[in-house]
């Protein structure tokens, strides 16, 4: 027998279908780099890129049994790590758009009501330790931009003017700090919903 990496894509495929481990690996192997650069040219992230391959390659995985070799094996591949890769950035965007919006009281749990639920005391607890644990890695010109916005109430071009920093720079920096918030309340407690108060 011919070793895996000198199958052709059709006997690699019949492997495949007789779930043979082995030849799952060969194809991992043989197509991972140029996917990983498909994925990479688009999110620009490498973290990101590693979650969208290895979620690509489960989709190929799965589905292998509807390719009906139309395109050549790679790019079938390639058409999953695409749609693959555009749902991820729909996400992303999703979830950029729900910080960009939220209000400032709605990235904090709610305090719980005297004599609330001790999981909702909790939950305010842990959203306390992973603000804290998030914060310490600002920089401290970040987090006073982010008091002289949110306690001195500056606006923009005056914080700009103030730090002697870009606008572009102080609106990044106020989304960062938003963003961090917003991720410390989704673990200590999902922010609140909206629902009334």
């Amino acid at each position: 027998m011919a070793s895996l990496p000198s199958l052709s894509d059709q006997a690699l495929l019949e492997g495949l279908r007789a779930e043979s481990e082995p030849h799952f690996a060969e194809l991992y192997n043989r197509y991972f780099q140029r996917i990983y650069n498909f994925v990479f040219a688009r999110m620009r992230n490498h973290a990101e890129t590693e979650e969208v391959v290895q979620e690509t390659f489960l989709a190929v995985f799965r589905s292998f049994g509807n390719y009906r070799g139309q395109s050549s094996l790679l790019s079938w591949i390639y058409g999953i790590a695409k749609n693959t890769t555009n749902n991820a950035i729909r996400r992303s965007r999703s979830q950029s758009e729900r910080i960009e919006l939220a209000d400032d009281d709605e990235l904090a749990p709610r305090t719980p009501l005297e004599g609330g639920a001790p999981d909702e005391a909790l939950d305010l607890q842990v959203f306390g330790a992973q603000l804290a644990q998030r914060l310490e890695r600002l920089a401290d010109w970040q987090m006073e931009i982010f008091e002289l916005r949110h306690f001195e109430n500056l606006s923009i071009p005056e914080i700009s003017e103030r730090t002697r920093r870009s606008s572009d720079a102080v609106r990044s920096s106020l989304y960062r700090v938003k963003r961090i918030f917003f991720e410390a309340a989704a673990v200590g407690g999902s922010p609140s919903s909206g629902e009334p108060r």
